[in-house]
C-alpha cells in the first residue's frame, strides 16, 4: 500500500554533506545492493560528456529519467560516480516508511521526501533550491511512479517543468547562471538466455492458482495465458465475474469499476485530469482518492470498520494503477523481446507475492541527451508545456533505440 496511515507526512530534508555520498560511493555500498536485491549486476554509462559540460558550466541541473524499476535511483548513482558530482533526489514519502535502514540510507545519499497525496510546499522549495544553488545535480522522474515498463512511458508530470522553470527564474535573478534539463534513458537488458528461469517461474505462479495440469506452451503464450488468469482473478473479485472482451477492454473497464466504487463511497466524484488521455485521468482519479483516504484517516478519527474501508479504497487506486501498467500490445509477437517476458513475470510477481524474483542478471544501460536550456518564463497557457514535450520526445528516441539492443521472443 504505497498511503502512509501509520503517521502523519512529515517532510524529510536531504543530507547535504559529502561524507556520506562519497563513503557510499567509495565502497561501492548500492552496487552490492543493486545485484543483490535488484539483479543489476553490470552498468555502461553513455554520453556522459553532455552532464559534464553542464557541470563545468555551472548550471543548475536537473536530471529527468524515465522510472521503470526500483533499481533507478541507485542505478542513477553509475554516472554520478563517473563525473564525480553527488546528486540529490525527491523520493516518495511511502520509501521512507518501509524499513528504517531505508530511511536512513536515501536520507544520507541525498534523497528527500515528497508527500503525492497532496501538496509538498517544502519539496518544492527544497527541490527549487537545489537547482538554484547548482551545487549538485537534481534527479526528478517525471512519470512520477515506477511501472515494469521499460519500453514504454507513462504520462509525465508537469511538477517537473513547474520546478524547472521557477528554479529558472530565481537562478537568472540571483547569479545570471542557468538552469537546464538532461533527460536520461534507463534500460535494462537480460545477461543471459531467460527461457528456464521464465518457465520455471510461471510455474510458480500457475501452482499458485492451483493449476495442475503441466502446461506445454511456447514462453509468450504461456505468460499471456496467466496474465489473463490473474486479470480474471481480479474481475471476479470486484465485479463478481470475468468481462468480455479483448484484453484491453477488460483491463480499462475493471479500472473504471473500482475507481468508480471508491469515488462514490468516498463522495468525491470524479476526478478532472487536464488531458483526454485515458492513463491522464486515471492517474488524476487515483491520486484524488488516495488524498481523500488520507485526509479522512488524519482528520476524521475514523472508528475500525471505517479504516477498514479506507485501507480497501487505497488498495483499489493501487491496483487500478498497476493494471494500468500492462501496456497495450506489448507482448505482441512481432515486439515482444526477453526483457519485456521478464518485466512482465516479475509484475505479476509483485501483484501476487509482493515480491519480484530477480534470479536473471541485468544490464543497466543509462544514456544521457542534449541539454534541454529551462526559460524563465512561465509555461504557456492553453498548450502542453513545451518542456514536457521535449523531455518526453528525447526519452522515447532513446528508449526506442535502445529497446532494440533486447533479444527478440517469438
Amino acid at each position: 500500500m504505497t498511503v502512509i496511515l501509520d503517521r502523519p507526512y512529515q517532510f524529510i530534508p536531504p543530507c547535504r554533506n559529502d561524507l556520506w555520498p562519497g563513503f557510499i560511493q567509495r565502497f561501492r555500498l548500492f552496487d552490492y545492493y543493486l545485484r543483490k536485491k535488484e539483479g543489476v549486476v553490470s552498468f555502461d554509462c553513455r554520453n556522459l560528456e553532455v552532464l559534464r559540460e553542464s557541470l563545468d558550466a555551472g548550471d543548475g541541473i536537473l536530471l529527468a529519467p524515465n522510472h521503470c524499476r526500483y533499481a533507478d535511483p541507485l542505478v542513477m548513482g553509475w554516472p554520478a560516480r563517473m563525473t564525480k558530482r553527488h546528486v540529490y533526489a525527491m523520493a516518495s514519502w511511502h520509501l521512507f516508511n518501509k524499513h528504517w535502514f531505508d530511511s536512513f540510507a536515501i536520507q544520507r545519499m541525498g534523497g528527500f521526501s515528497v508527500f503525492r497525496e497532496g501538496p509538498d510546499r517544502q519539496a518544492l522549495e527544497t527541490a527549487i533550491d537545489i537547482l538554484v544553488e547548482a551545487h549538485r545535480p537534481l534527479i526528478l522522474f517525471p512519470e512520477g511512479t515506477t511501472n515494469r515498463t521499460n519500453d514504454v512511458l507513462k504520462p509525465l508530470l508537469d511538477g517537473v517543468t513547474f520546478i524547472a522553470r521557477t528554479a529558472a527564474r530565481r537562478r537568472a535573478k540571483r547569479v545570471g547562471g542557468k538552469v537546464v534539463i538532461h533527460p536520461v534513458a534507463i534500460k535494462y537488458l537480460c545477461t543471459m538466455p531467460i527461457d528456464d528461469w521464465a518457465h520455471h517461474q510461471l510455474q510458480r505462479i500457475e501452482q499458485h492458482l492451483g493449476w495442475q495440469k503441466p502446461v506445454a506452451l511456447p514462453l509468450l503464450e504461456r505468460t499471456l495465458r496467466v496474465a489473463e488468469a490473474l486479470l480474471g482473478l481480479r474481475e471476479v473479485e470486484y465485479r463478481g465475474r470475468c468481462g468480455e472482451g479483448t484484453l484491453p477492454q477488460r483491463r480499462d473497464a475493471l479500472i473504471e469499476h473500482v475507481l468508480c466504487q471508491a469515488e462514490q463511497r468516498l463522495q468525491t466524484g470524479v476526478a478532472a485530469a487536464s488531458s483526454s488521455n485515458f492513463a491522464d485521468q486515471v492517474r488524476a482519479r487515483v491520486r484524488a482518492i488516495r488524498s481523500e483516504v488520507h485526509s479522512r484517516w488524519f482528520s476524521n478519527h475514523p472508528d475500525e470498520p471505517e479504516k477498514r474501508l479506507l485501507r480497501g479504497d487505497v488498495a483499489a487506486a493501487d491496483m487500478a494503477q498497476d493494471l494500468l501498467s500492462y501496456p497495450d500490445g506489448y507482448l505482441n509477437r512481432d515486439s515482444a523481446t526477453d526483457t519485456r517476458v521478464v518485466e512482465t513475470i516479475q509484475r505479476m510477481q509483485e501483484t501476487l507475492f509482493g515480491k519480484a524474483d530477480v534470479g536473471i542478471p541485468l544490464h543497466s544501460v543509462v544514456e544521457l541527451s542534449d541539454a534541454i536550456e529551462v526559460p524563465a518564463e512561465k509555461a504557456p497557457r492553453g498548450i502542453e508545456d513545451p518542456l514536457i514535450t521535449g523531455i518526453r520526445d528525447s526519452l522515447n528516441e532513446m528508449l526506442g533505440r535502445l529497446s532494440q539492443e533486447a533479444r527478440p521472443i517469438g
